[in-house]
């Protein structure tokens, strides 16, 4: 019989599945199972290589949705890991393992709360829901985006929705995510002349062409943010130019690059003003866009109330609401019109060698969970 409680004791289950993204290795199979038994209705939703389920407790009404994910990051060499990744275990009063804290701790926190609230209330008013991928970690295309796309065929909408992505800073419950910027890629080409170093003035070098450009997307203000999002910020992550020779003038410059981007800017903004300062230093050039998701925004109301009430009364704490980190599958939710929060344990292990979460903080995590419920669907 296990020591540990309920919610790690299934955590450690889902965990102990190797489901590095896209592939799901049975995590969604463990928890179809436990929600079966308590009367939700499951559609398995395959699209190309990736499984995702939508889960329905209830007849009618609004819906409450849990949403997240069962893939996980790679866990690279596994020899620097302090214990095996997919082989959790705890110790100190920490869970240990790749998935610990995204975000299989949460899962557990779902499934285990949504056990606690039926027993409690198997007649509630309204609907919960789960709205569960294996394409978050991934490109994310055949994921959420897919699953929200076939709820609007079936004429099927959010009201509410917790994804369990791991918001906390310091303590669970710290923060909450309600809001996230929008993220913009692009790969842009710098296109000079290819030549020999000892004859400059037979080619047309892309990298000295395009560092005064450089200096000025460095400086640039883009925005000042407002009361829910940071300045927008540009950043270059990749920069790469050359044969390998060193006697070759490269002939084009290859950059990739990212907007995070507040509601004070739309894409067309970003793109017009980057091409502009692109044109005024009299490049040539070429650019791929990807937009990965636009920002939302959940302001206060039913779901905020309910989930930092439910903090306070569970941990003490008085949540603060962010819109900082990077992007999630709450981009795919949000834009229908949900009022979203993202709640889950501490992001500091987040997708690094030896992650791991609180165990006693994904129980807390757990209460937390079932007293949103309690608020929004009891009778």
């Amino acid at each position: 019989m296990s020591s540990h409680s309920p919610t790690v004791d299934l955590a450690m289950q889902l965990m102990a599945c190797r489901s590095v993204t896209p592939i799901d290795d049975g995590c969604q199979d463990i928890m179809i199972a436990r929600l079966q038994a308590i009367g939700f209705k499951i559609e398995r939703l395959r699209f190309d290589d990736v499984d995702n389920f939508w889960a329905v407790h209830g007849d009618s009404g609004d819906i409450l949705a849990f949403a997240g994910h069962t893939d996980v990051v790679p866990a690279g060499d596994e020899s620097q890991w302090q214990y095996p990744p997919y082989q959790p275990r705890v110790e100190q009063g920490q869970l240990c393992g790749r998935g610990a804290a995204d975000m299989k701790g949460s899962l557990a926190a779902m499934v285990t709360a949504t056990e606690a609230f039926i027993s409690a209330h198997p007649n509630h008013p309204n609907r919960l829901a789960f709205l569960i991928t294996s394409d978050e970690e991934g490109i994310a295309i055949n994921g959420t985006v897919r699953v929200m796309d076939y709820l609007a065929d079936q004429n099927e909408t959010i009201r509410w929705c917790v994804v369990g992505e791991p918001s906390s800073t310091a303590l669970t419950g710290d923060t909450i995510k309600n809001g996230r910027r929008g993220s913009l890629g692009l790969k842009l080409t710098i296109h000079g002349v290819q030549g020999h170093v000892a004859y400059p003035h037979l080619a047309d070098n892309p990298i000295f062409s395009f560092s005064p450009a450089l200096a000025e997307l460095n400086q640039t203000e883009w925005d000042r943010g407002n009361d829910f999002f940071p300045a927008t910020s540009f950043q270059i992550s990749n920069i790469q130019a050359g044969t390998g020779a060193t006697n070759v003038i490269p002939g084009d410059l290859h950059i990739i690059a990212n907007f995070r981007f507040s509601t004070e800017l739309t894409v067309d903004d970003i793109k017009q003003r980057l091409t502009a300062i692109l044109d005024r230093h009299g490049l040539q050039f070429s650019i791929e866009w990807h937009l990965s998701g636009l920002p939302f925004i959940t302001e206060r109301g039913e779901l905020i109330d309910a989930s930092v009430t439910a903090i306070e009364q569970v941990t003490g704490l008085h949540s603060e609401l962010s819109t900082a980190g990077g992007t999630s599958d709450g981009r795919f939710i949000a834009p229908t019109g949900a009022q979203l929060v993202e709640l889950g344990p501490v992001n500091k292990t987040i997708h690094r060698v030896n992650e791991r979460v609180n165990a006693a903080e994904l129980d807390q995590l757990q209460a937390i969970y079932e007293k949103i419920m309690t608020s929004l669907l009891s009778d």
